[in-house]
């Protein structure tokens, strides 16, 4: 990964009040490009869950259109609820879901257009042809692609939001490849997962421990811990502080933002 990207690294210690629903507030803080982006500017949300990501990204940019997916059918249910309960100027029209694996059948063809997807793979040695099992039928709008107008399609941002940990870590490498190939040349990937002993981490059970780092959450999903031998980042460490039972959590992320270059077309 490192031989084609140009990293962005954070380190943050400070005292933070857990909120009361579940809207990451704090993305446009540590995202500041989502919200100074250039009109029209598009976003691919990768594990949408239930919109807690799409819902202050949306609401800070009313200009941005974001595309979020998730594996689960119910998650994504439950995305456009919340999305649509918010109120937000025009959310409606610019949020778009779609069911997909990304890790196991990558993106569908829509994301991008097919000869730079082809070019792509090609360069990076894997094949496409057993990765299309999403069709343009899963997804009524029109393709980016044609959008643009351009054989340079594709997305300016890639979210990856507490999603890469839930990969099994046998496919993770194949995961990144998949949100970097659906790119825009000069396109972030925005990152923020787990990083090693983590609240979360030192609350599984020793028999829940299914390899290095990774574990098994009770409803079968996995959780992977980074740490910088992994992505060469930093850890961004924070106190947080739940004001209803004085309960303080010490929370460890790794935090990193990866810009495809420019003139990169795969």
């Amino acid at each position: 990964m490192k031989d084609y990207l140009y990293c962005v690294l954070l380190l943050r210690l400070e005292d933070t009040v857990v909120p009361a629903n579940k809207e990451r507030r704090y993305l446009l803080k540590e995202f500041p490009e989502l919200a100074s982006c250039k009109e029209c500017s598009t976003v691919l949300e990768v594990g949408c869950g239930n919109g807690s990501t799409a819902l202050p990204i949306l609401r800070g940019n009313t200009s941005i259109s974001l595309y979020a997916c998730d594996c689960s059918k119910e998650a994504l249910e439950r995305a456009k609820e919340n999305i649509e309960a918010a109120n937000i100027n025009l959310a409606k029209e610019r949020f778009y879901t779609f069911q997909c694996d990304f890790s196991a059948s990558g993106f569908p063809n829509w994301l991008i257009c097919t000869s730079c997807r082809e070019s792509f793979f090609q360069k990076q040695n894997m094949c496409s042809a057993d990765a299309r099992s999403c069709s343009k039928q899963d997804f009524p709008d029109p393709l980016i692609s044609a959008k643009n107008n351009s054989c340079i399609g594709g997305v300016d941002f890639v979210t990856l939001i507490f999603t890469l940990s839930a990969v099994p870590l046998h496919r993770m490498s194949r995961a990144i490849t998949e949100c970097f190939s659906i790119l825009k040349p000069g396109g972030l990937l925005l990152f923020r997962d787990y990083g090693l002993y983590d609240m979360t981490m030192l609350r599984f059970e020793p028999e829940q421990r299914v390899g290095y780092r990774e574990y098994m959450r009770s409803d079968g999903t996995r959780s992977y811990f980074f740490c910088l031998d992994n992505l060469e980042l930093e850890y961004c460490c924070v106190q947080s502080v739940n004001r209803q039972n004085g309960k303080i959590m010490r929370r460890v992320w790794i935090h990193g933002k990866f810009q495809k270059p420019h003139g990169h077309l795969g």
